[in-house]
């Protein structure tokens, strides 16, 4: 029953074997199923299913000896859930047929990852007689190529759905900047200025993400630099100037995002108010970096603020900003401000504060 080489039986076709019942009481059929190059484990059905007989190659894959096997029911598998995210080899074998899978199974010498068949045998008129089980190992070479194949097609469908987050982001921030050109009340038109420059804050934090192979970080400094010159880009008036600095340094995305919006808040305020009535003036950004951390400076030379409490203001969406960026950094705001003499507001936090954390 050997055959040739081009015949050698497989997985499949082991289970699609008639008369499979009268089959295992003959020894030589037995011999025959212990010396294939796959793994078969039969079970007898009935009431209390039962697995009856193991090959050469299953006690192989799985570390189980056929003698420990007879009487065993299926859950005695050493075996994980599928790599696709589907349960244990033990269920789904009861629960589908044909290929049921790639499952790891683990022997006590090694982990090995197999393909996995079902099938119930059943006598001349239907009745269930037998479960098979076959198991067929892959070659690690095989398994690692898979891997990488998925790995090179999931990041393919990231990029292209961080491309589209992108442009989208873009598209959402042109609408509201032409929705606020067309607003009839000038109210109106700095709520969705104000809407348009946080979301283009955003854009401009996903750029970056986007243009990097880091997912967990961004520079800080360009970061800053990058908003201070878009705020100035779109809210440019003329004679005012921008005096700015920046440091490089690589902090955690959740604190680099609500640094950006205050940022973002606080240059936009500035262009709007700090300087009407006057003929120019000087809007200076910093963010210098230490052993200790880093100090984030926006300050002007405006007409101020008449009370240091003006800003942020309870209830509104820069008080929310600033209150992230002292619970994601534990960082220190402090806002100096005197009539006639500008606005300066310092975000200090340390450096153990402001990298990633690992999961």
């Amino acid at each position: 029953m050997t055959g040739s080489e081009d015949q050698r039986p497989t997985p499949a076709s082991v289970a699609d074997l008639p008369n499979l019942a009268k089959a295992l009481d003959d020894d030589r059929f037995r011999q025959f199923l212990d010396h294939v190059p796959f793994a078969v484990a039969v079970s007898e059905l009935g009431q209390g299913e039962r697995l009856v007989y193991g090959n050469i190659e299953f006690e192989r894959l799985t570390g189980l000896h056929a003698e420990d096997l007879q009487g065993q029911q299926w859950n005695v598998l050493p075996s994980s859930p599928s790599v696709d995210g589907g349960g244990e080899l033990a269920v789904a074998l009861l629960e589908n047929e044909e290929y049921l899978g790639v499952f790891s199974v683990r022997a006590p010498d090694a982990v090995r990852s197999v393909d996995a068949w079902s099938n119930t045998i059943v006598d001349d008129v239907g009745a269930p007689l037998f479960r098979l089980l076959a198991l067929s190992e892959r070659d690690r070479s095989d398994v690692e190529a898979a891997l990488t194949q998925s790995l090179v097609e999931k990041d393919v469908l990231l990029k292209e759905l961080q491309h589209r987050v992108k442009n989208n982001l873009q598209m959402i921030t042109a609408l509201i900047r032409m929705e606020a050109r067309n607003a009839q009340r000038q109210e109106e038109s700095e709520r969705f200025g104000h809407l348009a420059g946080r979301i283009e804050a955003l854009s401009i934090l996903y750029r970056s993400l986007y243009g990097s192979n880091e997912t967990e970080t961004v520079d800080l400094g360009i970061y800053v630099s990058q908003i201070a010159t878009s705020v100035m880009a779109v809210h440019a008036v003329e004679g005012i100037r921008l005096d700015m600095k920046v440091d490089t340094w690589l902090v955690s995305v959740n604190v680099a995002m609500p640094v950006g919006l205050v940022v973002n808040e606080l240059m936009t305020n500035a262009l709007k108010y700090a300087f009407a009535g006057r003929n120019g003036g000087e809007i200076k950004v910093r963010c210098t970096v230490d052993n200790d951390g880093c100090k984030i400076l926006v300050s002007d030379d405006g007409v101020g603020l008449s009370n240091n409490a003006d800003w942020p203001r309870r209830g509104k969406l820069s008080a929310m900003i600033v209150q992230s960026v002292k619970q994601n950094a534990h960082a220190d705001i402090d806002v100096v401000s005197e009539p006639g003499s500008g606005v300066a507001v310092t975000i200090t936090f340390k450096r153990e504060n402001a990298t990633a954390k690992e999961d």
